[in-house]
């Protein structure tokens, strides 16, 4: 059986990191048996990162080659897809995942009301008299790679400005039907649904999260791809192993 190495659930989504939600859904998508392990720490992970799955021994990191391992078992994910539609949802995958993803970290990292929350949410398992020594230098590095990247270097407003795009393209696409390519999920959905969700998710009152909470047209997709990549269940139900 698979099993999911996975941050915990947080802020009411399954689990911490919307490439972890990525990662469960797709599962669900696949028909495969599947249980998840917890950890807060992904420093033993190959890529020290999380999801990972383990299967027959193996642990291959990150959600983009979990795909790649379910497909090699028989999942198709873009089933009825066009060509020019699988190529449309690369591009939305990437949007998804290599942009809207860091205004995720910038609202939960960056922003100083928000931040005590994450923390508290994210390290729990570190001992209080300690967590903020150790969380500040995790804190301090994660925003001196945001400056690298340059949102970091963005006010929330033209954060807000520079992702507004993002979303109009979302709803474009939702014009279509209740998912971004028909009537069922695709793995677009799994990728674009999971960083709206956490969007939505992040604790406080940040702009980006008051922009999706109002829009409509938004959180009625993410409830729905919530509904359904949740809800689908393969042949033995996910077990919480931790």
């Amino acid at each position: 059986m698979i099993t999911l190495i996975t941050f915990a659930p947080s802020f009411g989504q399954p689990a911490a990191s919307p490439f972890c939600v990525k990662a469960i859904w797709l599962l669900n998508m696949s028909g495969q048996e599947w249980q998840r392990e917890d950890t807060p720490d992904p420093r033993k992970m190959p890529k020290q990162k999380l999801p990972a799955i383990r299967v027959a021994g193996q642990v291959i990191p990150d959600s983009d080659n979990i795909r790649t391992y379910l497909e090699a078992q028989g999942a198709d994910f873009d089933a009825g897809l066009s060509d020019m539609e699988k190529a449309t949802s690369r591009a939305f995958i990437r949007m998804a995942e290599e942009h809207m993803y860091f205004h995720i970290v910038m609202d939960r990292w960056g922003d100083d009301s928000v931040w005590p929350i994450v923390r508290d949410t994210y390290f729990s398992s570190i001992p209080k008299l300690l967590r903020g020594m150790i969380t500040n230098s995790l804190r301090k590095a994660c925003l001196q790679g945001m400056d690298r990247q340059g949102l970091g270097r963005l006010t929330p407003q033209e954060r807000l400005e520079r992702i507004g795009p993002d979303l109009q393209a979302i709803t474009t696409r939702l014009w279509h039907g209740p998912f971004l390519f028909g009537d069922k999920p695709t793995a677009a959905d799994a990728s674009v649904a999971a960083m709206l969700a956490n969007m939505r998710a992040t604790p406080g009152k940040t702009l980006l999260k008051t922009r999706i909470a109002k829009d409509e047209i938004l959180c009625r997709y993410i409830d729905r791809a919530s509904d359904a990549m949740n809800n689908t269940v393969s042949g033995v139900a996910a077990r919480l192993c931790a």
